[in-house]
């Protein structure tokens, strides 16, 4: 609880501050002296409460890293990177575009933030890593360490820098990417820093770890933002790991350019050690992008399933990576309109292997304003903006009811229906939801135009053989937000393996399975909810879903979460699975909700052995798990 109200009491005098030096106090200065001496009181080193005025910052000063800030090796080719990893067990993270920072805490106070620089010195940004939300001011736990992040801007963040920018009469940003060192760079205004983000991705510290996920589970405990991790056991995920990869830096909230991968055994960190530019233990795959100058034609505005207008750009033709593009997404609403985009304007794009084409900037304006859609090109509704997002709230709009049929028909596998057959079955009123393709008699298939009884039976067939799905088939189908097919079989794996117990999911379920972080998973949770009555209507007009075989929820470990920390007799792998054969759940860090830490440490060295200590969490070793699993 402490901890709770010192992050509350950091977030409003950060904000009361800001509004005061920027001529809009919110409070008396009475309220805001009781606001600091709180703090001061709860946390008297907090830096916070060090941060003096506003607008003025020091000179900008040096600041030497103690361990070299490396680069990372990296590769392009699928190849490369399968022959790195072999079959040593590896840890996965989407790789951000943005600016590598160092965090030093001592006594779990903030001390120092420092930019990386030439590797070994880097620039003092402590004043600015302040503002930054997602940088923990002081954390409880751990005492003296430093940890290293990177830097970003999301999309609805720089959306809202960018108007606050013209307000202040700056020049606007020209790109998430450049921002983010253009902001740590600043001597004034510094306050714009709070539009930043920040992931941890590395912990050095006095711990005793073992495999390198531990450094990102504890940091994850010490209240840092971390980037959701998957851990590989060889390259078998590895292929859908990428995909999931070059997926969200199509349609993702801030800018990634491929993966960075590390072996999870520390020992091998140790023996293969680094070189004087990148450690030989870690590796980035990246994938090429191929950028190329393109005046815009027209705009469109289409209608997302989820009734949000995503304008796309048809643009002069041009060769990208091997195809001619003559279509580019903007992406949303709030980009084209902070680069007020419009006809005649010459835009470099890019595409990076099979990624969608994607617009990086503004090479030349062309004259005239900016215009937007105020009507829903499909049912003329009135659009509503929120953030960097303009939608539809028609429930009912043709067109995004369209998108989530075709979703469907694609994820679920329904052969020979295409768009155009789609388009003919909306029209003659024969389907208005996804339930009614279920409910089409060969009949209706008839009057569809130039379809005979031999195609008619094709496709009503076709679509009676998908009542069968598997439930991570389903879970695609019918549209979860942010959920991949892998986030899919890791949800499933932890005993979530019917729709019943899908729909029973919380965000602290969530939070609790590996690799799940605390926005992902209550996005999750809340689609999940929204998508019920579909669900249910679904299984109404005879979808069945099949059980998946994974953990059942029943056995002897049956409402027990567990933990592992060092080395076992086994592979980790196989206790993982004997514990979910018997019912447990798997949990990536000890936290109050965990049942048992399963470790034949003794000494009590590592930081999961000491969190499970300090909070009474039972510790056993292996053996007494056999004898709990034979009764």
């Amino acid at each position: 609880m402490k901890g709770n109200r010192i992050q509350e009491l950091e977030k409003q005098i950060l904000h009361h501050k800001e509004r005061y030096y920027t001529g809009k106090a919110e409070i008396s200065d009475e309220k805001y002296d009781k606001l600091e001496g709180e703090l001061k009181k709860l946390d008297p080193e907090n830096p916070v409460l060090k941060l003096v005025g506003f607008k003025q910052t020091e000179a900008v000063a040096k600041a030497e890293h103690q361990k070299k800030m490396l680069s990372l090796d990296k590769t392009y080719e699928d190849k490369d990177l399968m022959k790195w990893i072999g079959e040593e067990d590896v840890i996965s993270v989407f790789k951000i575009d943005g600016s590598s920072c160092s965090l030093v805490y001592e006594n779990g106070h903030l001390q120092l933030a420092k930019t990386r620089g030439d590797g070994s010195v880097g620039e003092n940004i402590t004043k600015k890593a302040v503002f930054i939300p997602e940088i923990p001011k002081s954390v409880q736990g751990l005492k003296n360490f430093e940890v290293r992040g990177e830097v970003y801007c999301i999309e609805a963040n720089f959306f809202q820098l960018s108007e606050e920018m013209k307000a202040l009469g700056l020049e606007a940003p020209t790109s998430q990417r450049n921002i983010v060192a253009g902001l740590l760079g600043r001597k004034e205004n510094i306050h714009l820093c709070r539009f930043l983000s920040f992931k941890a991705f590395d912990l050095i510290a006095d711990e005793k770890f073992k495999r390198e996920h531990e450094k990102l589970d504890l940091l994850t405990s010490l209240g840092f933002i971390t980037p959701e991790y998957e851990l590989h056991k060889g390259t078998k995920t590895i292929a859908a790991r990428i995909k999931e990869a070059k997926d969200f830096m199509s349609g993702g909230d801030y800018l990634i350019d491929g993966l960075v991968l590390v072996y999870d055994d520390l020992k091998l960190h140790d023996e293969l050690g680094e070189t004087s530019h990148h450690p030989r233990y870690k590796i980035a795959f990246k994938f090429a992008g191929d950028t190329k100058i393109t005046s815009i034609n027209e705009i469109e505005w289409g209608v997302s399933r989820n009734g949000t207008l995503t304008p796309v750009a048809l643009v002069e033709p041009v060769e990208l990576s091997g195809a001619m593009i003559g279509r580019v997404t903007l992406h949303n609403f709030g980009l084209a309109k902070n680069f007020e985009l419009k006809p005649g304007d010459k835009i470099e794009i890019i595409r990076s292997g099979e990624v969608i084409p994607k617009f990086l900037g503004v090479s030349e304006r062309a004259r005239g304003d900016f215009v937007y859609p105020k009507k829903c090109p499909s049912c003329q509704s009135t659009l509503k903006i929120e953030d960097i997002w303009l939608f539809c709230e028609n429930e009912r709009c043709p067109a995004k009811v369209k998108e989530e049929i075709l979703n469907y028909i694609h994820k679920a596998g329904v052969d020979d229906l295409s768009d155009k057959r789609l388009d003919e079955l909306i029209n003659k009123g024969l389907v208005e939801a996804i339930p009614d393709l279920y409910r089409l008699s060969m009949e209706d298939f008839l009057i569809l135009d130039k379809v005979k009884e031999k195609l008619a039976t094709k496709m009503y067939e076709n679509i009676s053989k998908t009542k069968d799905q598997t439930l991570v088939q389903f879970i695609s189908a019918i549209g979860v937000e942010g959920v991949s097919t892998a986030k899919s079989e890791k949800i499933i794996s932890q005993g979530y393996n019917t729709i019943d117990k899908i729909l029973e999911l919380t965000p602290e379920k969530m939070i609790a399975i590996e690799g799940f972080a605390e926005k992902s998973a209550t996005e999750i949770v809340a689609s999940i909810q929204r998508k019920e009555p579909l669900i249910r209507e679904l299984l109404k007009v005879g979808v069945k879903l099949k059980t998946e075989d994974i953990n059942t929820g029943e056995g002897p470990l049956a409402g027990l979460k567990f933990c592992i920390t060092g080395e076992l007799s086994s592979p980790r792998g196989d206790f993982e699975k004997l514990i979910k054969k018997n019912g447990g759940v798997m949990v990536s860090s000890v936290s109050k909700n965990t049942s048992f830490l399963i470790t034949n440490e003794t000494d009590g060295s590592s930081s999961k052995f000491v969190k499970a200590r300090d909070l009474g969490i039972p510790i056993v070793s292996e053996n007494k798990l056999l004898k709990m699993i034979e009764g």
